[in-house]
């Protein structure tokens, strides 16, 4: 059975900022795979940096809709990862690792169960996809987010909590005080803590 992480960056960046953390998540856990592909389309800022969807004129009402109309070229992108890997979601596992617009659509694939997940490590996110949600009987997340967040509030992965709790989903929570919109040393430690309960390994 494969273990891969998907890492999945925020709006303005790329996979190549995350690639640092798949390294370091293989150093303690040699066993897993990971991939940090970029984001879906070009971002709108222009330079080398890329977005899963536009933020231009987003609002609290037409964000779920954004998220719907990118889970096509998303899907398609996870869809090459697993080819390429050679991973079957479901007979392999799979665990989506986001940070802010990154954690935004793989909370977006655990609210929908498009594909069978391990978990979900969700960063510095909100819960924005439309409901209803329909979570698997097994679905994971952990929801970490600084407090001193100024770009998407920590209220936001407080509410994502207790809607997928509600929805029947299993989450664990971790809320940094005096944290920026960042991945903190102690987010990763906690993890990487997380990632291998539920790939069932001991990390060296």
């Amino acid at each position: 059975m494969k273990k891969l992480i998907v890492m999945l960056h925020g709006v303005g960046s790329s996979g190549a900022d995350l690639e640092g953390l798949g390294l370091f998540v293989q150093q303690v856990m040699p066993e897993v795979l990971f991939a940090s592909p970029n984001g879906s389309e070009p971002f709108d800022g222009g330079g080398d940096a890329w977005q899963w969807f536009s933020l231009e004129g987003v609002t609290v009402q037409n964000r779920p809709q954004r998220i719907v109309e990118a889970r096509a070229a998303f899907d398609a992108k996870l869809q090459a990862i697993f080819e390429q890997h050679d991973v079957a979601p479901g007979k392999d596992q799979v665990i989506l690792l986001g940070f802010s617009q990154g954690s935004i659509m793989a909370l977006d694939v655990l609210a929908t169960s498009r594909f069978p997940l391990a978990g979900v490590v969700a960063f510095s996110g909100r819960l924005a996809s439309p409901k209803p949600y329909h979570v698997a009987a097994d679905a994971s997340a952990l929801l970490i987010h600084g407090m001193a967040d100024q770009v998407i509030p920590w209220a936001e992965s407080e509410a994502a909590a207790a809607a997928l709790i509600e929805a029947g989903a299993e989450v664990e929570t971790l809320f940094e005080p005096g944290v920026v919109h960042t991945i903190s040393a102690d987010g990763v430690s906690q993890a990487l803590g997380y990632i291998a309960e539920r790939f069932e390994l001991d990390p060296e």
